[in-house]
C-alpha cells in the first residue's frame, strides 16, 4: 500500500510515493530497543513476524540453514570423496563472472585441502560462452578428467552431461539458476539432466528452506558436507564466507533471509582478509578494508574482477585470490583495476551512442527500446542496457555483432516479465534465456528490426507504468534527526537488492548556501533550513544542472542562476529525498544529510 507524495506529469520524471504498510512500531521499536522509525523500515522490507525480525537484526552464524537440507548434497559429497581416495582427477568448471570466480575458487581450495587431484577451467566469454559446452567436456576427457564438478552452471545443460556420461565420466552439478522446464498438460514440469548429482535449491523436490543462494553459497554448502563426511572440522569452511559473501552481493541476489546473514558475516571477514590477493585489491582501489560495506563490493571491487572475464579472461581474477605472493598480487590487481577502468570508458562510450541513436532514430517514443551497436564489445551489451533503463524508463534491448552473429541482452522494468515477452516472438531467435528483468539472446542481424517492432506491437505497457517511481520509507521531517537514530540504521545493513538502503524525504527545505566541488562541480555542498528553522548541512553527488533545471522550474532562470552561483538571495524551497549520515569530518561530529533526489 502507497501514498502519493509528490507527481510529475512529465513521465521521465519520478513519482514520489510513501510506503503506507501497517503496524505498531512504537511496540516494536519497544520490544527491539529500537526507534520506531527503523521499525517503520523494517515492516516496509515485508518483515511481519518479532522471529523475522529478530533474525534480520541479529542473524548469525548458528542462524545458517542445515545444509544437509539440500536435495543430493549427501550424495555429491561421496561421489566427489571416493574420487579423492582413488586418486582419479576432478575438473571443476566454473563461470566468469563473480559469481562464477568465487565458486570455483571455493572448491578448489577445498578439494586441495582433502588431497585431491583438481584443476579448473573457466570458460572464455567469446569463444566458449556461458557454463559447460562440448568442447570443454571432450578437453576435459582428453585431459584425464574422471570426474565433472562445475559451479553456478550446469543447470540446464543437458546435452553436454549427456556427452560426459558417454565418454565414461562423472558429474556432480552444484549450481543456484532457475531449473528448465517444459509446458506438459498438467502444468509445468522440470527438466533434469543424467548427472550423477545435482545439488541446486530450486529443484522443485528440493527441501532446503531458501531459494535465493548465489553459486558460492550452493558451492560453500556442499564444501561442509564434504568435509564433514571426511572427518575435517566443518568451522574450518567457515574461512570461504567471506568469499560467498563477496559473490552474494557481486551477483546482486536479494539481500533477504539466509543471504543477508552471509553477507553480514562475510562482510566481517573481508574486512580482516587474510587473501593476499583480496588485500591487493581492496589496495589497488584506495580502500580500508576495515570499513568494507556491501557497497564496495557492488560498485568497486566487484566489477574489478568482472571485468578480467568481459575483456579478457576470468582467470586473471581466479589467479589473484589465489595468489600468495604480495608483489605477484600487486601487480594483478593493477591489472584488474585498469581493465575496469577500460571497461568504463568502453560502457560510457556505448551509452553516449545508444542515446544518440535513440534521438535520431525517434526510439524515443517506442515502449520498448530496442538498440543495435554493432561495434559495442558484446560483454557490454547487459550493462549499456541497463545504463539505458535508468535513462528512459523502458524496457531495453541491446545487440551487438560478434563472431557468429549478432547477441544481445535486455534489462526491464518491473511490470514488464522480459522472458515472457520474448517467447511471444521466439520465432525470430536463435538462442534465448532468461527471467522477468533481464536475458540474453542471439538473433539473425537481419531480424534485428523486426524485433522492435515485433515487441512494441506486443506491449501492453500502459503510461503509468512507463512513469519511474521512488519509494519513500519513511517522510521524517530533518527536525526529527538525532546521532542514536542514525546510528540504529546501521542495523538495516547489510544494504542491496532486495534491502534497498532506507529512503527518506522532507518537503520545502530552503537552500540557504550551495557550493560546487570537485571535477565538473559534480559535488554540491548546501546548507538546508527546514520551516521550522532547523538548518542541516547537505551533500548531492551528481549533476548540478539537474538541481539548476529544478529550481528554474519552479522559480524561473533568474533564482536558478542565482543559487547554482552560490549566492542564494532568493527564497528557494524544494523536496529532498535524502539518508542522514554523521559527518566525522569536523572536530564535532556532525548530522549531514545525503541528497538522493529532488523536487
Amino acid at each position: 500500500m502507497v501514498s502519493l507524495f509528490w507527481e510529475q506529469r512529465d513521465n521521465l520524471k519520478e513519482k514520489w510515493v510513501i510506503a503506507a504498510k501497517k503496524a505498531d512500531f512504537n511496540g516494536i521499536g519497544k520490544r527491539f530497543g529500537i526507534d520506531p522509525v527503523v521499525a517503520r523500515i523494517m515492516r516496509n522490507r515485508g518483515l511481519t513476524e518479532p522471529e523475522e525480525m529478530e533474525r534480520y537484526l541479529h542473524g548469525d552464524r548458528e542462524d545458517l540453514y542445515d545444509p544437509h537440507l539440500l536435495k543430493d548434497v549427501d550424495l555429491a559429497a561421496q561421489i566427489v570423496l571416493q574420487k579423492i581416495r582413488e586418486g582419479k582427477k576432478i575438473r571443476i568448471i566454473g563461470d566468469y563472472d563473480i559469481d562464477g570466480i568465487q565458486s570455483t575458487y571455493i572448491l578448489l581450495k577445498g578439494l586441495e585441502r582433502l588431497g585431491a587431484e583438481a584443476d579448473f577451467v573457466i570458460p572464455d566469454r567469446i569463444q566458449d560462452g556461458y557454463g559447460l559446452n562440448e568442447h570443454l567436456v571432450t578437453r576435459a576427457c582428453e585431459e584425464g578428467a574422471d570426474t565433472i564438478l562445475t559451479c553456478d552452471n550446469g543447470i540446464s545443460a543437458m546435452e553436454q552431461i549427456a556427452l560426459a556420461k558417454e565418454l565414461g565420466m562423472t558429474v556432480v552439478v552444484t549450481d543456484h539458476h532457475e531449473v528448465p522446464f517444459e509446458e506438459t498438460s498438467g502444468g509445468r514440469r522440470q527438466i533434469h539432466s543424467v548427472a550423477d548429482a545435482v545439488v541446486n535449491p530450486k529443484q522443485e523436490d528440493c527441501p532446503y528452506p531458501f531459494k535465493g543462494l548465489c553459486g558460492a553459497a550452493v558451492a560453500f554448502k556442499f564444501l561442509q558436507v564434504l568435509y564433514e563426511q571426511a572427518g575435517i572440522p566443518v568451522s574450518e569452511a567457515d574461512v570461504f564466507l567471506e568469499n560467498v559473501g563477496f559473490a552474494t552481493v557481486g551477483d546482486v541476489m536479494d539481500l533477504q533471509d539466509e543471504n543477508r546473514i552471509l553477507v553480514r558475516i562475510g562482510l566481517k571477514l573481508l574486512q580482516h582478509t587474510e587473501n593476499i590477493g583480496m588485500r591487493a585489491l581492496i589496495l589497488q582501489n584506495n580502500l580500508e578494508a576495515k570499513q568494507l560495506k556491501s557497497y564496495h563490493i557492488g560498485f568497486i571491487l566487484g566489477p574489478c574482477l568482472n571485468a578480467s572475464g568481459r575483456l579478457e579472461t576470468a582467470r586473471l581474477s581466479l589467479q589473484l585470490l589465489l595468489c600468495e605472493n604480495p608483489a605477484q598480487a600487486a601487480v594483478i590487481a593493477r591489472e584488474v583495476v585498469e581493465l575496469n577502468a577500460s571497461r568504463k570508458l568502453m560502457t560510457a562510450h556505448a551509452v553516449e551512442q545508444a542515446k544518440e541513436l535513440i534521438e535520431r532514430e525517434h526510439y524515443g517514443r517506442d515502449r520498448v527500446l530496442v538498440i543495435f551497436l554493432p561495434d559495442c564489445h558484446e560483454s557490454l551489451a547487459g550493462i549499456v542496457a541497463g545504463r539505458i533503463r535508468e535513462a528512459y524508463y523502458r524496457p531495453v534491448f541491446v545487440v551487438t555483432r560478434a563472431e557468429d552473429g549478432a547477441k544481445g541482452s535486455g534489462r526491464s522494468i518491473e511490470g514488464y516479465s522480459m522472458y515472457e515477452e520474448m517467447c511471444r516472438c521466439r520465432e525470430l531467435f536463435l538462442k534465448f534465456g532468461g527471467h522477468p528483468m533481464a536475458a540474453g539472446f542471439s538473433i539473425k542481424e537481419q531480424n534485428i528490426d523486426l524485433l522492435r517492432q515485433r515487441l512494441n506491437e506486443l506491449s501492453a505497457l500502459t503510461e503509468e507504468q512507463l512513469q519511474p517511481k521512488l519509494v519513500i520509507d519513511v517522510p521524517m521531517p530533518v527536525d526529527y534527526l538525532y546521532p542514536e537514530l542514525i546510528r540504529q540504521l546501521d542495523l538495516l545493513e547489510p544494504f542491496g537488492k532486495g534491502n534497498g538502503k532506507p529512503v527518506f524525504a522532507d518537503r520545502n527545505l530552503s537552500i540557504c548556501s550551495l557550493r560546487l566541488l570537485g571535477r565538473e562541480g559534480r559535488v554540491v555542498r548546501m546548507q538546508l533550513k527546514s520551516p521550522q528553522g532547523k538548518v542541516m548541512d547537505a551533500v548531492y553527488f551528481g549533476e548540478a544542472g539537474a538541481l539548476k533545471d529544478v529550481i528554474r522550474e519552479k522559480y524561473g532562470e533568474a533564482a536558478a542562476e542565482d543559487v547554482i552561483s552560490g549566492r542564494c538571495s532568493r527564497q528557494v524551497a524544494l523536496n529532498f529525498s535524502y539518508y542522514p549520515e554523521i559527518d566525522t569530518y569536523y572536530q564535532e561530529p556532525r548530522i549531514q544529510l545525503k541528497i538522493t533526489g529532488f523536487c
